[in-house]
């Protein structure tokens, strides 16, 4: 066993090997051949190998062939100085695609090592995201309301006026009137879909089994708009409940399967996957109350079609914005708004032939915290002020 690895292995300092085990980040201790000689328990987790598995083999083993960490580790051992990398995209079929920040550094006292420190940038992205999501929801929540009261009233003296003519006007004037009362109907219910954004009441939440929320949209989907298109299920079986409103959630998950099913098109190898899985360790604060919550249920919605254009990515879930030629861009927005309004976070990946929209909501933890949620919406509704 080398000097390098009895100081970060089982023979270094005790007070060492506590501070490596706990840190947060996976740390990987490599030689000049890139083989890894020794990994931190954040390590085994990121890479999901234990250090068994990993301990010994090479570097190019758990990474993707042509990783820009390989060339990286190339250019601390010629220079012999640290270098950082920031959002380097990382990943192999075990660990799926992951984007983190890489710093690797020269071990000056043990010659022929270097550290590689892995920061998942996962958390960051997900926060500000979470915050863009809902100053989306908020920009177009007034423009729902001037919407409702300064145009859905023209638009009834409109219809009204035209059926009117329609019925002492020739049959020319006939098709005409018909096109007013049909591009007033339209408007109108783009109007309608909009005032759901002004919809400023807390959200009544209870206990809900998403399988069954995931279920029910699935069935929806195999017998509409997704028929001819493979939806697979990957679920986790003892999933606690979500903490939310059924049919909220179905309206949610019906949107991003619907748009999933619509990126694919009429392509004869569709697939379509729907994940449930439990990941401790995201916390957000809830709108309306000071406390800060656990987001530990994922739910993904994953389809291999032709993936998002890079110069939407960041737009994906403001209002108005689409790829469809005949969208609103409504969609997402509103479930940008419901996820939020649930005190959750959704956020989207995509590649060609993987697009990924995750979902991570808060669970049910008991009657208490029901009890606690109902009496805070309670005062929010009254204007009284949250303690």
């Amino acid at each position: 066993m080398s000097q390098a690895v009895r100081a970060f292995g089982a023979g270094g300092p005790p007070e060492a090997n506590v501070i490596l085990k706990s840190m947060p980040h996976p740390v990987l201790l490599i030689d000049r051949d890139k083989r890894i000689e020794y990994v931190n328990d954040s390590a085994q987790e990121f890479f999901a190998a234990s250090s068994a598995m990993l301990l010994g083999h090479p570097l190019s083993d758990i990474v993707a062939f042509g990783s820009p960490v390989l060339a990286l580790i190339d250019q601390v051992f010629e220079r012999g100085v640290s270098v950082n990398e920031y959002g380097v995209e990382i990943g192999t079929p075990r660990i799926g695609d992951r984007q983190v920040d890489i710093q690797v550094t020269p071990l000056n006292e043990y010659p022929g090592h270097v550290l590689l420190l892995l920061q998942a940038r996962t958390m960051a992205q997900k926060m500000d995201r979470q915050l863009t999501h809902r100053g989306a929801a908020r920009s177009v929540t007034g423009m729902a309301a001037i919407l409702a009261h300064e145009i859905k009233n023209p638009l009834s003296g409109i219809r009204g006026a035209a059926q009117l003519l329609e019925l002492s006007g020739s049959p020319e004037d006939k098709t005409l009137t018909r096109l007013i009362c049909d591009e007033t109907d339209r408007i109108c219910k783009l109007v309608d879909r909009m005032e759901v954004f002004s919809d400023e009441r807390p959200v009544p939440r209870e206990p809900v089994n998403i399988h069954l929320v995931l279920g029910h949209v699935k069935q929806l989907a195999a017998t509409g708009f997704a028929k001819n298109i493979r939806i697979v299920e990957e679920y986790d079986p003892s999933l606690p409940p979500v903490l939310g409103d059924k049919d909220q959630l179905i309206q949610v998950f019906l949107n991003l399967v619907k748009n999933a099913a619509e990126a694919i098109g009429q392509g004869t190898d569709g697939e379509i996957i729907l994940t449930t899985a439990y990941r401790p360790g995201v916390r957000l604060s809830m709108p309306g109350s000071r406390d800060r919550v656990s987001l530990p249920l994922e739910i993904c919605v994953i389809d291999n079609g032709p993936g998002v254009p890079s110069d939407l990515m960041e737009h994906l879930f403001d209002p108005f914005v689409t790829t469809k030629t005949s969208g609103t861009g409504l969609g997402l927005a509103l479930v940008a708004k419901i996820i939020g309004d649930h005190g959750g976070i959704v956020e989207c990946e995509s590649l060609p032939r993987k697009t990924i929209f995750r979902v991570l909501l808060p669970m049910h933890t008991g009657a208490s915290v029901i009890q606690n949620d109902k009496a805070r919406s309670a005062r929010l509704a009254t204007g009284a002020a949250d303690a």
